[in-house]
């Protein structure tokens, strides 16, 4: 059961003693060049506590990347992850919403939602940004998608809300910057209660 790991997803662990964990993993080299082959897949993986069995299976064939989720779930079951896609690698050309209740029953692809930037538009990490993080009732996809894309073509940069529920992840509101945020580009979005408490 060897492989790669990337990036955790997310974990939680079933009443029946099992442990449901969503990872990352890449297949051939972690940069271009390697071995010319560089795809960054997700996959579902169970780990059975009391037999001490593994199962793993793909829940996308799409070369996935820098996923998240509502932070409200982490360590929780969870429905939603949302996910770069990376084509080509490294460089994400667009961002796509995966409903990993799906892999419950069968083994299909488990994307519902995307959102592609356009020729010569990348962008870097996405991150959820809940709509009403305080709201325990609200629902795990009520919020929104945010990146910073930088168009090769034009050389503007702009920082993208997209609504999060929506079919195809619709762009409700896009900045545009005074300079270009670079790729790869790592951030955090932190709630202004919690900024108050410092």
């Amino acid at each position: 059961c060897g492989f790669n790991m990337v990036h955790a997803v997310s974990a939680w662990m079933r009443t029946a003693g099992s442990v449901v964990w969503w990872r990352e993993y890449t297949v051939g080299g972690a940069h271009p060049g390697e071995d010319g082959l560089v795809h960054a897949s997700i996959e579902k993986v169970t780990i059975d506590l009391k037999t001490g069995t593994v199962a793993r299976h793909p829940i996308s064939t799409r070369n996935l990347d820098f996923t998240v989720i509502n932070p409200a779930f982490v360590g929780k079951k969870h429905k939603y992850v949302y996910a770069a896609v990376g084509d080509p690698m490294p460089k994400i050309s667009g961002i796509v919403k995966l409903d990993v209740s799906v892999s419950e029953n069968d083994r299909r692809d488990c994307i519902v939602a995307s959102r592609m930037f356009g020729d010569g538009c990348f962008a870097g990490e996405p991150f959820f940004v809940a709509r009403q993080p305080e709201n325990p009732n609200a629902d795990e996809d009520d919020g929104y998608v945010v990146v910073y894309t930088h168009d090769e073509n034009t050389g503007e940069s702009r920082f993208l809300v997209m609504d999060a529920k929506s079919p195809n992840l619709e762009t409700v509101a896009a900045v545009r910057l005074p300079r270009r945020v670079p790729y790869g580009f790592h951030g955090l979005f932190v709630r202004e209660s919690n900024l108050n408490k410092l």
